[in-house]
């Protein structure tokens, strides 16, 4: 049967309302950004183990060739994002100010880089297991912002069980529509995602959540569920971390994930609806990853919209195409929530990169506000989603009682969504006090193991 719509928008408890900040993007439709004459194609784009280069220098590679190929199984096959020439293979600076290898391309300007490297496979006549390695091969990871491999996130453990996929499409995250103009125009993609994430892990349903501001998205997913499909729709309030894998799994199906632990821990495979539609769209056509849809907007550009643009293209030119203005004065990776600012713009996008919002000296009150004792208001704990007290792991913090702050109030069970930060009256910077801690214990524990008899201390 095909369920309809639950007339009933489900939520979790906690949480703030920020402004949404949409409306420059949301109903622009994708646009593809113009071929840049170099590409810079970072070999770890991911969370896991970087990929080795099978081309050489001064090697011609077509549009989708695969460029690299995986080291182990926490990585992930490259692809050629363009065709063109291998001009170099050395270091590059990524978006962590860190200098990491990559294959340097030098684009064909003359070529109509169409997509000249595909392999059309049926894929109801693979196992999971081929499935597992295609999506590998791909090059797929996650495109939610966390960049982890989708080929190990699929792949279960020896008994574990897997009884509901959920599709993440709440995209709650201010300014950012890049989700949003997926579901509306590649809606058949997603549908394709879901059978293929079913059929490897088993699962018996579907849902796909989708916060209630977005009537557009649930109509055009609701539209192309295949008849008789195990697959849903499901309404979910407009709040923020609505998105947030704890939140939404608890909104759609009342389970909760163990402190440490993952959704698989609950049944439960969660992956981002950009990350199913890619699966749906490069599978079938035996396609390697090497684009993705970017927002790129805020007050900074002056043309803001969400941008198929190719993997490895250097953040300032997709800015200078965006428009890029004079006032900007702040470029981040992300939404303002979770979003990390970006010291230099000569970095590539990479497979993570969800969105870009560039904003100005107004935005970013470059005033600074002052900071008073807590006053003990209590708004801080209402809010958070996961039940923490951010006012007393502040003051802790204040007192670098770090380990306190784990053992005794959950400190790393904390995502840093920042909805305690936002409704500080104090303006205490809470999420900064709580990364300022984590980072003081995880060198702890790292001096501690190297310390540990029988360590290697020379890796």
């Amino acid at each position: 049967m095909t369920w309809p719509f639950a007339r009933k928008a489900l939520t979790f408890s906690g949480g703030v309302h920020v402004p949404g900040l949409k409306t420059q993007t949301a109903d622009l439709p994708i646009r593809r950004l113009p071929f840049p004459d170099t590409l810079s194609i970072p070999l770890l784009q991911h969370v896991g183990d970087a990929a080795r280069p099978i081309v050489g220098v001064g090697e011609h590679v077509e549009r989708g060739q695969p460029i690299a190929e995986p080291t182990s199984d926490r990585s992930v096959a490259m692809h050629a994002p363009a065709t063109g020439r291998v001009s170099a293979i050395g270091l590059a600076p990524n978006a962590a100010g860190h200098m990491a290898p990559a294959i340097f391309l030098e684009v064909n300007i003359d070529s109509s880089q169409e997509n000249a490297f595909e392999r059309p496979t049926n894929i109801d006549t693979l196992s999971a297991p081929q499935l597992i390695l295609a999506i590998q091969m791909a090059g797929l990871v996650g495109m939610g912002g966390a960049a982890f491999p989708t080929h190990r996130k699929l792949a279960l453990r020896v008994g574990q069980r897997i009884d509901q996929a959920i599709v993440n499409g709440a995209e709650c995250e201010p300014y950012l529509t890049s989700d949003y103009r997926i579901m509306i125009e590649e809606p058949e993609n997603v549908m394709r995602g879901i059978e293929i994430v079913l059929r490897i892990t088993g699962a018996k349903e579907a849902v796909i959540g989708v916060e209630d501001n977005k009537p557009l998205a649930m109509a055009a997913l609701r539209k192309c569920v295949p008849p008789g499909r195990p697959i849903r729709v499901q309404a979910l309030q407009t709040k923020y971390p609505q998105g947030a894998s704890r939140m939404l799994i608890k909104a759609l199906n009342g389970r909760e994930i163990p402190t440490g632990g993952h959704a698989a821990d609950v049944h439960v495979e969660l992956s981002n609806v950009s990350t199913v539609a890619a699966i749906g769209e490069l599978l079938p056509a035996g396609r390697g990853m090497i684009e993705r849809v970017v927002t790129i907007t805020g007050p900074g550009v002056d043309r803001p919209g969400n941008y198929r643009i190719p993997i490895g293209v250097s953040l300032r030119y997709a800015l200078e195409c965006a428009g890029l203005r004079n006032n900007a004065a702040a470029v981040l990776s992300g939404g303002p929530m979770l979003g990390t600012a970006i010291a230099r713009l000569d970095v590539p996008i990479t497979k993570g990169v969800l969105g870009i919002v560039v904003l100005t000296e107004k935005e970013l009150s470059l005033k600074p506000q002052p900071v008073y004792a807590c006053i003990r208001c209590g708004h801080c704990i209402d809010v958070c989603p996961l039940g923490l007290n951010p006012a007393r792991l502040g003051a802790l913090a204040e007192n670098q009682e770090y380990e306190t702050m784990a053992s005794e109030f959950n400190l790393t069970t904390c995502f840093e969504c920042g909805s305690c930060s936002f409704v500080c009256p104090s303006n205490i910077p809470l999420v900064h006090h709580f990364r300022i801690a984590k980072a003081s214990l995880r060198r702890k524990r790292n001096l501690q193991s190297r310390s540990e008899p029988g360590t290697n201390k020379s890796q």
